[in-house]
Order: structure tokens, then sequence, then C-alpha cells
């Protein structure tokens, strides 16, 4: 990170979360997505299996396409992921601004590895 931070230190846990699927409500630090226009960085604040919330004050809308990566622990994963719906920033609203996304082309043994991440924290 730059800043003295150890690696066990880019992770916050903050609560679980009771899904069908295991997701976890985590601060995941160095989300980085490129697609046409360019590479963006964005923190991750809750993944599972199948995605991620990303917190953004510039969404993507929902639909749109990009290539995501992001590492928990000793995992690298990469994927394509797209956009499932996203929330643009109202200063009424408590929920901050971000978008979820679903991972695409993440094979079963990447999910799994995701997964087993999530049982261990």
């Amino acid at each position: 990170m730059g800043n003295g931070k150890n690696q066990e230190d880019d992770y916050v846990l903050l609560r679980s979360d009771r899904r069908k699927n295991l997701r976890k409500q985590l601060l995941v630090l160095k989300v980085r997505g490129e697609d046409k226009a360019g590479v963006f960085f964005g923190y991750a604040k809750t993944v599972g299996r199948g995605g991620m919330f990303i917190a953004s004050v510039n969404p993507k809308k929902a639909g749109e396409e990009f290539e995501i990566s992001f590492k928990l622990g000793d995992l690298d994963i990469k994927c394509r992921c797209v956009v499932a719906w996203s929330r643009e920033y109202d200063s009424l609203v408590k929920q901050e601004p971000g978008m979820g996304i679903k991972f695409l082309d993440l094979d079963e043994a990447s999910k799994d590895a995701i997964e087993d991440w999530l049982n261990r924290q």
C-alpha cells in the first residue's frame, strides 16, 4: 500500500450477510476495472462468489461490461463482469452510491476459492 500497512490491513470485516450464497461485507482495496474508457479504481464493499458491490461516486450504468481485477489474500482474481444495478449519489439517501456487478467468466475453481476465503474470515 505504500503507507506502512501490511497485507492483513487491506481488509476490514464489517458484517456477515444472510443470503443463499455466502457474501461478506468487507472493504477490499485495489479493485481495478478496465473498459474502453480506460482504467478505474474503486472500493468493493461486499464480495461473494457471484459478484460484488463497488462504491463509486460515478457508477457505471446497468448492462455495461468491463474487466475487473482484485486480490483477496493470496488470490489474484481477474474476470469480465457486468453491472447488474447502479445507484447514483443522492444526498437524501443514506446508502452510498455505487454499482452491483456480476462476474461473467469466473471459473468455478475461482468462485470456490473466493468462498473458501470468505469462510476463513
